[in-house]
């Protein structure tokens, strides 16, 4: 399908200004399957980068007016100093502890240390940063590059890729990994439906590790690009993976299951299970377009999703219904979601996660854009002193869906008040190992 007879609605080649465009009308999801949307081959968008590698396709992308503006904005953004994410603008101090008696897993730090061993000196160099280095902030999910952060998978001889992706494998849950390797996947499949494998692919991918390898003492990795960004720290026994990006467009293809299923299922009857009074509540906008949305609501880039790349320091007002206001079931419903968000933590670690959230229970709120049956795309947030949680439908940008489709899914996961990059739990580790050299 071509998309000339909409271009005159194109902030860019890219971005419509149909993603931000108020709508009194519901926001239908499409009757086809997401192979109607399928830009043609021969499309200047697709045929005008065509042959490209990812850093010329990055070179044409920078001269569009559009990005040359969010890229200043973004790099406004990573210039600030971390605080970290909030609901009023000021950080709770004290969410964050570490165990008295840590039981340390040795298979990240093993891993990581055969990786460093595979290095040649300038790929170690590259690679290795300190462990509260400013590049933790670098990461970014589109397609084209912003910051040249640590070694590019892509660019690795096979044993080298494969440790880089033993350590990711050795830090997260096997159901983690596989959710994370399959948004990888789902990157190579795109990347093939519009002939673009060297701009997207399953290995076109940063890594970075930030301190040494540890049983205890801080260290942690980083992997992002293009749907994909995962921030690892280990840290006197506790495991923190934050932020967290995962997407796909499209989020399904041939006979894999859908990337965020469970997620949506679970959601849905969340959702579906409100009484009318919950639902005024819960229910902030009736559609994703909702012309009640204030100005700005909607960005071009993130569309409705407010924790994504560049917004460490963001302040996020809670919106919807408290969890308190919610039945047993639907606690245990939420409960069920926020576990699901935590997925690519390890048990036991999860598990404390998950006792963490558990802990404020009362202070947590759950937010609802969109109709609340499954019938068009919906954006959701569950907000609580220790936890951000987004999902999000978006409108196409390598599908010619002008409007948002559940076929195109953005999630995040990030931890308020300082523990985005186990800040919080880094800062008292030091200040522990301080305490103990009096």
């Amino acid at each position: 399908m071509s998309h000339d007879a909409a271009s005159e609605q194109d902030i860019d080649g890219y971005f419509s200004t149909a993603r931000v465009a108020a709508r009194s009308e519901a926001v239908e999801l499409p009757a086809d399957s997401w192979t109607a949307y399928l830009i043609d081959h021969d499309d200047p968008m697709l045929a005008g980068v065509r042959g490209l590698g990812y850093e010329e396709f990055t070179q044409d992308r920078y001269r569009a007016p559009f990005l040359q503006d969010l890229l200043r904005s973004w790099q406004a953004l990573y210039d600030e100093p971390f605080t970290g994410i909030t609901s009023d603008g000021a950080v709770r101090p004290g969410l964050y502890g570490l165990p008295e008696h840590p039981d340390a897993d040795p298979a990240p730090h093993r891993a990581a240390g055969r990786l460093l061993a595979l290095l040649g000196d300038e790929e170690r160099q590259r690679v290795l940063h300190p462990v509260t280095a400013p590049e933790w902030r670098a990461w970014s999910n589109p397609e084209f590059v912003i910051h040249r952060v640590g070694l590019r998978l892509e660019e690795l001889p096979e044993e080298k890729a494969r440790a880089v992706l033993a350590v990711v494998e050795a830090s997260l849950s096997p159901e983690g990994y596989a959710k994370v390797a399959g948004a990888m996947a789902l990157n190579g499949v795109l990347g093939g439906l519009v002939d673009l494998p060297k701009v997207m692919n399953d290995r076109s991918y940063w890594f970075s590790l930030f301190g040494t390898p540890d049983p205890l003492a801080p260290w942690g990795w980083q992997l992002f690009g293009h749907h994909v960004a995962v921030n690892f720290v280990s840290v006197g026994g506790r495991h923190v993976i934050a932020p967290v990006f995962l997407g796909g467009e499209p989020a399904l293809t041939g006979d894999r299951p859908p990337l965020f299923a469970d997620r949506e299922e679970t959601a849905l009857a969340l959702v579906g299970s409100l009484d009318a009074r919950q639902r005024a509540s819960a229910v902030v906008y009736e559609s994703v377009l909702d012309p009640a949305m204030p100005e700005g609501r909607v960005h071009p880039a993130d569309e409705r999703h407010v924790a994504g790349a560049f917004r460490d320091n963001r302040v996020i007002p809670y919106e919807g219904i408290r969890a308190g206001e919610l039945t047993d079931d639907q606690r245990a419903l939420l409960r069920t979601l926020v576990a699901d968000f935590l997925v690519l933590l390890k048990e036991p670690q999860r598990e404390a996660a998950i006792a963490l959230a558990d802990a404020h229970t009362d202070s947590t709120w759950f937010a609802w854009y969109g109709a609340t049956d499954g019938s068009q795309p919906f954006y959701l947030r569950i907000q609580s002193p220790v936890i951000i949680a987004e999902l999000d439908h978006h409108a196409g940008v390598w599908l010619n869906n002008r409007l948002p489709a559940r076929f195109h899914v953005h999630t995040t996961l990030r931890h308020p008040n300082g523990n985005d990059y186990g800040r919080a739990l880094v800062t008292r580790w030091q200040q522990r190992q301080q305490q103990q050299q009096r």
